[in-house]
């Protein structure tokens, strides 16, 4: 017996048959805790003219956060299962649906004060955040907080909270240069993680077998591995900062209900994935 194949093996089946590789996050992710950070956005070398990059996932559905494949233009299982339940007049289909459909988060690539050897990393924040640092760049006294010679830096703090931590985000009061080393700031504009390879792509069957898992609580599904069709890496934490009001308690929603036609929310799914 091949005592090596048979850990690989384990290790495989306790992963849901997903292989995940070790990945250092802290080199892809910031996350700030509890404090004050000094934290510059770059420019995005994906997107030069808009530093913001807006992506959806579904969370509480499988045992991971998943992203989902519209936001590499492709069908998505639980997005199109979310249509059909809005074709409906039925209340509980629309509650369903709210808590199926995608939430968004919203990355930018930040250099962290005092962090600098560390790079370009991504960070991930919601609507919030996101409106305010919108609106920060429309003040006419601001305006591009990420130009180079002279941007502005900005203060991010976490606070803690009940039940979830707050964060706020200040703009410092004089521009500065991103760095006076010419050699670092053509690198950071350079090398930066892609929001879009940073998480695996996860296949239009392994997705609806979630979705199927979440639909029929308590019935066994398929765990076949997933063709991750983007050689991206998997990122075990949801990419959620506690406090931006996203993630959604684990539903309890059984499938009771029906929909016009007395059809059940189950057999809709058959109906739209077995035609």
């Amino acid at each position: 017996m091949n005592l090596e194949a048979i850990k690989a093996k384990l290790n495989a089946l306790n992963n849901n048959g997903q292989e995940r590789e070790k990945i250092d996050y802290d080199k892809i992710f910031w996350k700030p805790t509890n404090g004050k950070h000094n934290v510059r956005i770059v420019p995005s070398v994906y997107s030069p003219d808009f530093p913001f990059k807006e992506l959806k996932f579904h969370y509480n559905i499988g045992k991971f956060p998943m992203i989902a494949l519209s936001n590499f233009g492709k069908q998505d299982p639980i997005e199109e299962f979310v249509k059909e339940l809005r074709k409906t007049s039925d209340k509980e289909n629309w509650s369903l649906s709210g808590k199926l459909s995608p939430k968004t988060r919203v990355f930018a690539p930040v250099i962290v004060r005092g962090e600098e050897d560390k790079g370009v990393r991504l960070w991930s924040f919601g609507t919030n955040i996101y409106k305010a640092l919108l609106a920060l760049a429309e003040d006419e006294d601001i305006g591009d907080y990420t130009d180079v010679m002279n941007g502005y830096d900005m203060v991010v703090e976490q606070t803690p909270g009940n039940p979830y931590p707050t964060t706020t985000v200040r703009i410092k009061p004089k521009t500065s240069p991103l760095s006076t080393d010419t050699t670092k700031v053509e690198l950071w504009l350079k090398e930066q993680p892609n929001p879009l390879e940073s998480f695996t792509q996860f296949d239009f069957d392994y997705i609806k077998n979630q979705l199927h898992g979440y639909l029929n609580p308590g019935e066994e599904v398929n765990q076949a591995p997933a063709e991750a069709s983007e050689p991206s890496t998997f990122v075990h934490e949801a990419p959620v900062i506690p406090g931006t009001g996203i993630m959604e308690e684990q539903s309890t929603f059984t499938l009771e209900a029906a929909t016009e036609g007395k059809k059940t929310n189950a057999s809709k799914f058959n109906d739209l994935f077995n035609e």
